[in-house]
């Protein structure tokens, strides 16, 4: 009985621990990694845990543990607005526009940081990217609207970022040098001399 007891109540302890990292996670997992760090510092500190500490994997020999999604956090320091322009490889001021929106919302600095873009911002980081300036920066918002990869904001003339749009720049871009090559290709006529007998 008392081996019984002691298995459930470590079975309970093990459950409490995986939904308390289940929870910690999904409040973290949304946040950028100087929020994240701000968050863990003062959580580390309220609990008296030293930093310099070593942390081991919860239950790595439980089968319970394959059961928690635990995704590694992106480890990438500060990064300008040019250097992502250049590897994420924009083909139109949507997508730049997109760009600025996921840069400042992911990964511009603290004091940077917004949820929202106006046609100020598209002006400042287009420059900032060397990106050729759109005429009318704020017909480009409302065109990146349209086409789906922005929501209204709060007020009149700004926008935020949407899935649609972190997608785009998380996943999609830069587009495949494939998909570039081939239609540059179709716009000469050797592909119609070839297949002519």
């Amino acid at each position: 009985m008392t081996s019984e007891k002691s298995k459930q109540n470590s079975a309970a302890e093990v459950e409490s621990e995986l939904k308390a990292i289940r929870v910690i996670l999904g409040a973290l997992t949304p946040l950028g990694d100087d929020a994240r760090s701000s968050v863990i510092s003062y959580v580390f500190s309220r609990l008296g845990i030293s930093v310099g500490q070593p942390v081991e994997a919860p239950y790595s020999s439980s089968p319970v543990r394959e059961a928690i999604p635990i995704e590694p956090a992106q480890r990438r320091g500060l990064i300008d607005i040019r250097t992502l322009k250049e590897e994420k490889q924009p083909s139109s001021a949507r997508e730049m526009a997109v760009l600025v929106a996921f840069y400042l919302s992911e990964l511009a600095p603290a004091g940077e940081r917004k949820t929202e873009i106006s046609a100020d911002d598209i002006r400042q980081y287009f420059k900032q990217a060397a990106f050729k300036l759109p005429a009318a920066p704020e017909m480009t918002l409302v065109h990146t609207r349209n086409a789906g990869y922005f929501d209204p904001g709060s007020a009149r003339g700004l926008y935020k970022l949407n899935a649609v749009g972190y997608n785009l720049i998380a996943h999609s871009l830069p587009a495949t040098p494939g998909a570039i090559k081939t239609k540059r290709r179709t716009k000469g006529s050797t592909p119609n001399k070839k297949t002519k007998r």
